[in-house]
């Protein structure tokens, strides 16, 4: 086994061992009200979860994205309720634009249609103004990053959140999705974006993160929906031995083995492509969709149950209905791929997608 694969073997096997142990039903709840999973974050910080991909003298390992894949996933398999994904990428890009990443939890703010984030000099400081609506996390990080563009192209720059003017929100998962306000506020630090980086990168990254968030969760439905099926006994026989249910069960199967494979081609592709953007776009796509059949899927199967509070099902559903449409809607990169291949200089279908 190569190195690469050894430590992807150890990452998948620490998250799986912190998440397993820490994020059962009473974390899950305490999260809904508000309340800072300080044990998880602490672990996962212990463990070096967070920080994966920020170099070894920043207190990281140096991992490439592939080998970080199975930690995203994992965090959507076990409804993380902490910024991990987030984290992550934040992290990410402040180590590639030689940022020092600080402590804690970091979350990403990433303009959506009509939004606009800007950075201007004023003397020897940066300072950042505009409004990000719906930001992961936003409250309950130290820090936010920013990816903007100025006169000398991408510059990403790290936020102090107390700066801030904050609303509070809340994604239907009861997740924080804050909205943000820079009012012409002073950043922590800032450098021109590092190599690879582009304007919209923090956006294209965050749909990766949640491909992969979306693909954990749907094998934690599709499990959850085939064990209560095969247990649920209703006119003498298991549901599962209907064949209306297996034939819902088998295109759920589908459905999770296509995005689980289009997340992990979109992370490799980030690893070996100049231009990952079509991969996850797809991805990002791809997942999104399966969500939508998949979940209606697990919660037919598990009846009037699955529709109660006390059905542990609504923790990992309710996150993936959320996740498909954060970082781009379905409609949003099925245009996009689109337009891809419809806009001016753009590269034959057939060729392109056979060369990657």
């Amino acid at each position: 086994m190569s190195d690469m694969n050894d430590l992807r073997t150890i990452l998948t096997d620490s998250v799986e061992g912190v998440l397993s142990e820490l994020v059962t039903r009473e974390a899950l709840v305490e999260a809904e009200t508000g309340a800072w999973p300080a044990a998880i974050w602490s672990k996962l910080e212990d463990q070096g979860m967070t920080l994966p991909m920020v170099g070894e003298a920043g207190g990281g390992i140096g991992a490439g994205w592939l080998d970080v894949y199975p930690i995203f996933r994992a965090a959507g398999r076990h409804a993380a309720p902490v910024p991990l994904a987030e984290t992550i990428v934040a992290a990410f890009l402040l180590d590639r634009s030689g940022i020092k990443v600080p402590e804690g939890a970091l979350s990403i703010a990433v303009p959506q249609r009509g939004e606009h984030l800007a950075l201007r000099k004023n003397g020897r400081e940066w300072r950042a103004s505009g409004t990000v609506a719906r930001v992961p996390w936003g409250k309950a990080c130290r820090h936010v990053v920013i990816l903007a563009t100025d006169a000398e192209g991408p510059r990403v720059a790290l936020v102090e959140t107390a700066k801030l003017g904050i609303a509070q929100g809340l994604n239907i998962a009861r997740e924080p999705r804050d909205s943000l306000t820079f009012a012409d506020v002073p950043v922590a630090a800032s450098a021109p974006a590092g190599e690879g980086i582009g304007a919209e990168t923090a956006l294209f990254l965050g749909a990766m993160a949640r491909s992969a968030q979306l693909a954990g969760a749907l094998d934690q439905i599709l499990a959850t929906t085939v064990e209560y099926a095969n247990t649920r006994t209703q006119f003498g026989r298991q549901i599962g031995k209907y064949q209306a249910i297996q034939f819902q069960l088998a295109g759920f199967a589908g459905q999770a083995a296509a995005s689980g494979l289009a997340a992990e081609v979109a992370f490799r592709a980030a690893d070996r492509q100049a231009d990952p953007r079509f991969e996850i776009a797809c991805a990002k796509a791809r997942t999104s969709e399966a969500a939508h059949t998949a979940t209606s899927v697990g919660h037919q199967t598990h009846g009037a149950i699955a529709f109660t509070y006390d059905h542990g099902l609504h923790f990992t559903t309710k996150r993936a209905w959320s996740w498909r449409a954060e970082f781009g809607t379905v409609g949003h990169w099925q245009h996009w791929i689109g337009d891809f291949f419809a806009g001016p200089g753009a590269p034959p279908l057939w060729s392109f997608v056979t060369g990657r």
